[in-house]
């Protein structure tokens, strides 16, 4: 036996929009409407229970009575290319006159008794003309404020001209008298560097002499210590040659 046809009137019908960015939790507004002269118990279910929350998602709408569901899309990374295949399903039945376990009445249904819709999801972007419109008018809010600034301006902008005249000057003064401070100091840094080369020269040279004259005084020292010696031997040998021919005569 095939299924009665959905009592309940849906809003939308058959897709629910959640427009991103999805960087934050998007909520999508289900409405049901009862049109009948009897209470109808509804479920909400979805192929995808860890990426929605669902509130309500059941419960009984009173005759001629509507209410609306929030279906709330949690953060994801979006992808364009990539199309959306979660679907919800709007489960319905009449109530019973005498139901007092809401529970119970589900699970006591029967399939001839169950009603129900589906519904497909689509994710969607921020359409670009919006974008483009609203930069627009902050451009054009934006680049009416500073005219209003360049107006008022103008005058002050011909003072302060003057004044920077003035100041340059005393600044080319300044530096000019800089840089001939600059090299004057390099000239006595240059004539200080001379002088003290000239006087390592000096020491230098003075400290060569003295060695010379040391060494010379050395040598020549060595010189008659060695010419004394000699005669010193020459000496002695003629002693003992004296000797010697001394005890043959005798």
């Amino acid at each position: 036996m095939a299924r009665p046809e959905q009592v309940l009137v849906l809003e939308p019908q058959h897709e629910l929009k959640f427009r991103g960015p999805f960087t934050d939790v998007v909520t999508a507004t289900l409405k049901l409407i009862n049109p009948t002269d009897r209470n109808v118990c509804f479920k909400v279910k979805t192929t995808a229970p860890r990426r929605y929350c669902v509130r309500p998602n059941s419960g009984i709408i009173d005759a001629r009575t509507s209410i609306n569901v929030s279906v709330m899309l949690q953060p994801f990374d979006y992808d364009p290319n990539e199309k959306s295949k979660h679907k919800f399903m709007v489960q319905s039945m009449l109530a019973p006159y005498d139901m007092t376990d809401m529970e119970g009445v589900w699970k006591e249904a029967k399939p001839e008794e169950l009603m129900d819709s589906k519904l497909r999801c689509a994710f969607e972007m921020p359409v670009e003309n919006d974008k483009a419109h609203e930069n627009e008018s902050n451009k054009t809010v934006t680049s009416s404020a500073p005219s209003v600034k360049t107006e008022h301006n103008v005058l002050p902008k011909s003072a302060s001209a003057s004044l920077d005249d003035g100041e340059v000057k005393k600044i080319m003064e300044e530096c000019k008298r800089l840089q001939m401070e600059v090299q004057r100091l390099r000239e006595e840094n240059r004539q200080i560097r001379e002088d003290d080369g000239l006087r390592k020269r000096k020491v230098t040279s003075a400290s060569a002499s003295h060695t010379t004259s040391s060494s010379i005084m050395a040598s020549s020292a060595m010189r008659d210590e060695g010419l004394s010696t000699r005669v010193l031997a020459l000496c002695v040998l003629f002693f003992v040659i004296g000797v010697i021919i001394g005890k043959l005569v005798i």
